[in-house]
């Protein structure tokens, strides 16, 4: 016979693994070492069936998101799980995104159950993996240059740190005492999971929690293709382009046919641009992640976030393809910038079958800054890393915001305070970038300005995008202004490319001035 549900008992599990999953990023955060994770919160909580697909989510970053579910089914079909275990990667070809992101997986054993009954994971962006330049998101032609590589390894065992593994880690990158204190604090982080779900299973039994589990899942699903069928039944086409790979390729397609059936959609990437050399190639993981997105989007803030709304989703890639690299490309950008065109070029087809639910588009790129050299105040190395706000799109209801992050990353920023006394770095700008926003009838949000005084010498890098083509308008609305990145020495400015990393001097000032959203509707004439 088959057991209803009780539609009250489904919202109390909806909260009750969402808040576990919220506890577990609220141990990482308050115990992480780095400002990259502590200040910024850089990071993603989830709690994973015992198969490995997400049961429920804390409000995190969702390029994370979206992918965690292959490393965790990379952990188990590469792993023998034992109660104690913990699993690390990030090899983006076995279901990471890029490789600063660490995956730490956890499995939770029920005292009935000889296997696994959830797992617990969580992923944190590391300031530094190695690699060819301080931060590890330098510009790249293979993977091999961007960082240490992990598959699934075991860096937990029966509840003890392999001390043998983690040195060899601690060894591969340029601040070994910030990294040892951030996996810690994953490694709490998932103790806090386990901790909390055994707790749920012993007061509801674990029938009960599974039962639960599997309901969140297929509901989320039903709310989805409830939503897909309320789109107009048909072909919609959109394309876009990255502006380049940091290394001579220019102007690099994003094709999508979206074909809207009924209750279900595909998505077929299939034209889009080959791989290329540069570090903006994306693995299949992160255009899951961005498709995820954009159609939870659709949704209520409230409808529960896992792996049942991809269930009406068909995402069609060309393995070898900018949006389905293979190994050994590099693809330290793609998880950043590439998603983010994804994002554009997703919502822009929809624009077409639903345009009173559709902004235009916002920045399109994190603007990522990494900063790296020795400390003068106690001679040691130290790493910076960023990514930067700018305007979101504007929709028919409403102007953008301005000076925000957007899409595919949900990260604050690093507090002044907080970067100047950690890093020999000097704030002498941080503000909104006036005029940037996209004229309309609802005008585009503005970007930001965020200019850094180097207080040493210092390698640093930019991994940047819309430096060559706004973010788009819909219905009339104007693009907004691209974003720029300059070199001020003394009295000269020098622009610089979107993508670059190079030496610079004591004195030298970095001014990264961020795009502006695109508008809606035809202004006033």
């Amino acid at each position: 016979m088959k057991k209803e549900i009780n539609p009250i008992k489904l919202e109390i599990f909806h909260n009750r693994f969402r808040s576990i999953a919220e506890e577990m990023g609220v141990t990482l955060n308050r115990t992480a070492f780095s400002p990259n994770i502590k200040e910024r919160r850089d990071f993603s909580c989830g709690i994973f069936s015992g198969q490995g697909g997400l049961v429920a989510q804390a409000a995190h970053i969702p390029v994370h998101l979206g992918s965690m579910p292959l490393s965790v089914l990379s952990a188990i079909e590469s792993t023998s799980f034992s109660p104690g275990d913990m699993v690390l990667l990030n090899d983006p070809f076995a279901g990471g995104t890029h490789l600063p992101d660490m995956t730490v997986v956890a499995p939770v054993f029920s005292t009935s159950q000889k296997k696994p009954c959830f797992f617990v994971a969580n992923r944190a962006h590391h300031a530094d993996v190695g690699g060819s330049a301080p931060g590890s998101m330098a510009l790249s032609g293979t993977i091999f240059q961007e960082g240490l590589i992990l598959p699934p390894v075991k860096i937990w065992k029966k509840g003890q740190i392999d001390s043998e593994m983690m040195s060899v880690i601690l060894k591969n990158v340029r601040t070994p005492s910030e990294r040892e204190g951030d996996f810690e604090a994953q490694f709490m982080a998932n103790l806090t999971g386990i901790r909390r779900l055994k707790e749920l299973i012993s007061e509801q039994t674990l029938d009960e929690v599974t039962f639960y589990s599997h309901a969140l899942r297929d509901y989320s699903e039903k709310l989805l293709r409830r939503e897909i069928s309320r789109i107009p039944s048909g072909t919609y086409f959109f394309q876009d382009f990255l502006d380049d790979d940091g290394l001579g390729v220019e102007d690099i397609l994003i094709d999508l046919k979206l074909t809207v059936n009924g209750e279900e959609v595909c998505l077929d990437f299939t034209g889009s641009a080959d791989q290329v050399q540069g570090s903006i190639n994306a693995v299949r993981a992160i255009t899951l992640s961005a498709v995820l997105y954009c159609f939870r989007c659709l949704l209520p803030p409230n409808t529960p976030t896992n792996d049942g709304l991809l269930r009406p989703l068909q995402v069609k890639t060309r393995p070898g393809s900018i949006l389905d690299a293979e190994h050994p490309s590099a693809v330290a950008g793609g998880n950043v910038e590439t998603s983010q065109r994804i994002v554009d070029v997703v919502l822009g087809a929809l624009a077409q079958a639903i345009p009173e639910k559709i902004p235009a588009a916002s920045q399109g790129t994190m603007n990522n800054l990494s900063i790296g050299g020795t400390e003068p105040r106690n001679n040691q190395p130290f790493t910076y890393y960023e990514t930067l706000g700018g305007g979101m799109g504007a929709s028919q209801e409403k102007e953008g915001e301005g000076a925000i992050h957007s899409h595919m990353t949900n990260t604050l920023n690093t507090p002044i305070e907080a970067l100047e006394s950690s890093y020999p770095l000097l704030v002498r700008e941080y503000a909104f970038r006036r005029g940037s926003g996209g004229d309309g009838k609802n005008k585009g949000g503005e970007g930001l300005v965020r200019e850094i005084e180097l207080l040493s010498d210092a390698q640093v890098s930019v991994l940047s995008e819309r430096r060559r083509r706004g973010p788009y308008g819909l219905d009339g609305g104007k693009p907004g202004k691209t974003g720029e990145n300059l070199l001020i020495k003394k009295n000269t400015r020098e622009k610089l490319p979107g993508k670059f990393s190079r030496e610079m001097k004591k004195g030298d000032i970095l001014r990264v001035e961020t795009p502006g959203g695109g508008g809606h509707g035809k202004g006033e004439s």
